[in-house]
């Protein structure tokens, strides 16, 4: 099967890069699946996982929101922030989702309501790609 490079890049620096049979991850418009030669397009992300497949593998990769670039040869992924799903300590994504949970509890301005909520679903994204849960 042809293969398509995908890098994924946060502020911090690299975080996968790779030759990959497909990519799927959730775009603000809905669920994509990209392949070689797909179409050239630029979407942004939400929170949620990349699933990268090659050879009967599949590689997650936690994305907080970013870019999606793909070019026939290429996709980009840049993030604000990525962890593939080996590196995430997640008693710190469980202790980052209690956090959360507690501040919505808490919360009296919609603006930290907002705040917290991101946060949940971010803690929430983390450990269900740690546990491949998604």
């Amino acid at each position: 099967m042809k293969t398509i490079k995908v890098s994924v890049v946060t502020p911090d620096g690299p975080v996968y890069d790779a030759e990959v049979e497909m990519v799927s991850t959730k775009a603000k418009s809905g669920e994509l699946g990209i392949m070689a030669g797909h179409i050239p397009m630029v979407a942004p992300l939400q929170i949620g996982s990349v699933r990268l497949k090659n050879e009967g593998r599949t590689d997650l990769i936690a994305v907080n929101g970013g870019f999606l670039e793909v070019r026939p040869d290429v996709v980009t992924i840049l993030a604000q922030t990525a962890e593939r799903a080996e590196t995430i300590d997640l008693a710190r994504a469980q202790a980052a989702k209690a956090r959360a949970e507690q501040r919505l509890q808490d919360s009296t301005d919609a603006v930290d309501a907002k705040r917290a909520e991101l946060a949940l679903k971010r803690a929430v994204n983390r450990i269900n790609i740690a546990e491949r849960n998604f």
